[in-house]
């Protein structure tokens, strides 16, 4: 009977799962961690704070401790900041034994720590344990010797504890590493500090070995002057220009062996080395040589003598130039700068005066382009060299005199002048100039500057009198009618904006979209009730002035930012309307003629036609009943290509 009840037990049923497919939302580990830390599920709130009040409760407290550190070494050996942690909080219970063994472990972790080793042995250091802080030091610079700061410290220390002798055997070793430059210097300071001059000559000389630059031998020879050993300091220039040789010469140890014997009242050597140098080396190369060189002449030769060395020669050459042909610009301007770097400034306005005097013979613009930098230069240098406003003022009105502006003018002069008197403080000097210079010569550059100077000033009252001025110079500029609608737009001022670029587009010789694309675009950011049914107006309106346009590219422009405003905020059947606007792309062919009349072969080209234009009906029917019978011709084409393998299959049977 019971095996009958446990054969006639039900098992349950497994449940069945209907559906196999993978969840839509899909949770991984890393979102339930994620959920969970953001939640602080896991954040447990800090332990109360506890008094110990005998010995048993302290050692609790320790065992406790020490044993959450050891959780946490266990739990990742390799984060160091564990151990330095656990080494730290032995330290603060003068725990030392016990600090060092934590160390001593956490080293054979990662040995390579650096700052393991310091932190080590800046404890045995704090503790006054002097022979353990030399073990790790010396343990330190042998497992890792190219870390400058164990080989810095260790020596800091046997100075401070008064081990000279330890010091600099530290030192011999270090060195024997070939350290960086530093290090050397380190440890000649350390010889000079106890006055051993002998000892930190002999580091030179191995110094300069090691590393062989310029600068090094230079510091070797000033150290030797510096301690009063003239001869060694001289032996050291010669040793140096003997080492590099000619092939590699640089000017900056002629330069400090030529000051070397001035400082010695050696004139006739410090003559005989520059003259040696600027023989050897290239010009390019001893700009600093010559330099030098020639304030050394000022100080001990005459004048005469120096411009006859020194300057004569390039002068004459340029002088020689200019009288071949005064109208050479360029010779005018290297004869300029030779002077400016070498002679006073009554010489140097004797040379500006004679070559702006060499006005071009022909009132052409391009004659005057590189006389007028001339005039330039020259109240720049007034103004930066000489300091004297008075004078670049004179040379600025007698350009602006000299320039025929009835055929042209340059805008750049005006500027500079205007923006000189700003830098006077003289605006109204700055005004009064590019008012006179519009009223001359109006060009784009002079009423772009001189807005741009009232915009910086705050004054829009000038900058729309400006910009109606400019407008009645140039209505068909399509940049400054924007420009100016977007200036009352910025003040607020919508109305007026609106007015400005109903006024734009009203204009005939304005037949550019980009008035029209800016005036939507201002529609749309203005925000009112009817703003989508206005830009919508407009692009119509646009559309209609741009039928007649020559330039189809526009047109297209046009289109373009039509339909990317519809996609934007218009509704499906408005962008099927502008849709429909959009022209046909076709390539085309026409006829080149050469400059003589003769055939030049034939071009291939883009061209667009639009839908809406009833010229182009019969050109886009014929497209299209070209494109359908592409397309029957292709269709053709696949059928019989499916009925060619049946007759080979009837062939082969039969």
């Amino acid at each position: 009977m019971a095996s009958t009840a446990a054969g006639k037990q039900r098992i349950p049923k497994v449940a069945k799962v209907k559906n196999k497919a993978p969840a839509e939302v899909q949770i991984t580990a890393e979102q339930l961690l994620r959920e969970a830390k953001e939640r602080e599920l896991e954040l447990l709130p800090p332990p109360p704070k506890q008094k110990i009040t005998d010995n048993e409760e302290l050692n609790d407290y320790k065992l406790r401790k020490r044993k959450t550190f050891e959780d946490n070494i266990r739990k990742n050996r390799t984060v160091i900041s564990n151990w330095i942690k656990y080494a730290q909080w032995e330290e603060s219970l003068k725990e030392v034994q016990r600090a060092r063994s934590i160390y001593e472990r956490a080293l054979d972790v990662d040995h390579r720590n650096i700052t393991l080793w310091l932190k080590y042995a800046e404890m045995e250091m704090k503790n006054r344990q002097v022979n353990h802080a030399r073990n790790i030091w010396d343990r330190a610079i042998t497992i890792l010797p190219r870390v400058n700061q164990f080989w810095y410290k260790y020596t800091y220390m046997e100075e401070m504890l008064g081990n000279v002798a330890g010091t600099r055997q530290v030192f011999e070793r270090w060195m024997e590493w070939q350290p960086e430059e530093q290090a050397w210097h380190s440890y000649i300071n350390f010889e000079l500090r106890y006055k051993e001059v002998d000892r930190a000559r002999s580091i030179y000389e191995r110094f300069v070995i090691v590393h062989p630059d310029v600068k090094n031998w230079i510091k070797y020879a000033r150290f030797e002057e510096k301690h009063g050993y003239i001869a060694h300091g001289r032996k050291v220039y010669e040793r140096a220009v003997e080492f590099f040789g000619e092939d590699h010469m640089d000017e900056n140890l002629y330069v400090a062996f030529a000051k070397f014997e001035e400082n010695q009242k050696e004139s006739e050597r410090v003559r005989v080395i520059y003259k040696y140098a600027l023989d050897r080396i290239p010009k390019q190369q001893a700009q600093e040589l010559f330099k030098n060189y020639t304030i050394f002449e000022k100080k001990y030769g005459d004048r005469r003598g120096i411009e006859d060395i020194i300057v004569n020669k390039r002068r004459f050459q340029y002088e020689e130039e200019v009288k071949a042909n005064p109208h050479n610009y360029d010779a005018w301007f290297d004869y300029l700068r030779l002077v400016e770097s070498d002679t006073d400034a009554d010489t140097v306005r004797e040379v500006y005066e004679r070559a702006i005097a060499n006005v071009p013979p022909t009132k052409e613009k391009r004659h005057w382009k590189r006389y007028i930098y001339l005039w330039i230069n020259y109240a720049l240098y007034e103004e930066l060299e000489e300091k004297d406003p008075e004078r670049t003022r004179q040379v600025y009105q007698a350009c602006l005199e000299l320039i025929p502006h009835k055929k042209f003018t340059f805008a750049k002069m005006w500027l500079m002048y205007a923006q000189f008197e700003i830098r006077q403080k003289n605006l109204h000097l700055a005004r009064k100039a590019l008012g006179t210079s519009i009223g001359k010569s109006p060009k784009h550059k002079l009423f772009k500057g001189y807005i741009e100077l009232e915009l910086q000033l705050r004054e829009f009252d000038r900058c729309r009198k400006l910009y109606e001025k400019f407008l009645e110079f140039a209505p068909e500029n399509c940049t400054t009618w924007i420009k100016f609608a977007e200036l009352e737009t910025i003040l607020g001022d919508t109305e007026r904006a609106r007015a400005v670029y109903e006024l734009a587009i009203g204009q005939p010789r304005l037949d550019m979209p980009e008035v029209w694309i800016s005036f939507a675009q201002f529609e749309l950011s203005a925000g009112s009730e009817d703003t989508l049914a206005k830009c919508r107006q407009i692009y119509e309106e646009a559309n209609k002035t741009l039928r007649n346009c020559e330039e189809k590219e526009e047109r297209l422009m046009l289109l373009e930012s039509w339909r990317s405003f519809e996609h934007e905020l218009g509704s499906e059947s408005a962008q099927q309307r502008v849709a429909k606007l959009m022209p046909e792309r076709v390539k085309k062919r026409r006829k080149l003629q050469a400059e003589d009349g003769s055939d030049a072969g034939w071009e291939e080209y883009y061209d667009y036609i639009f839908p809406e234009d009833a010229a182009n009906q019969p050109n886009l029917k014929l497209l299209a009943m070209a494109k359908l019978w592409k397309k029957q011709q292709k269709d053709d084409d696949e059928d019989d290509d499916e009925q060619d393998p049946d007759k080979d299959i009837d062939e082969s049977s039969s």
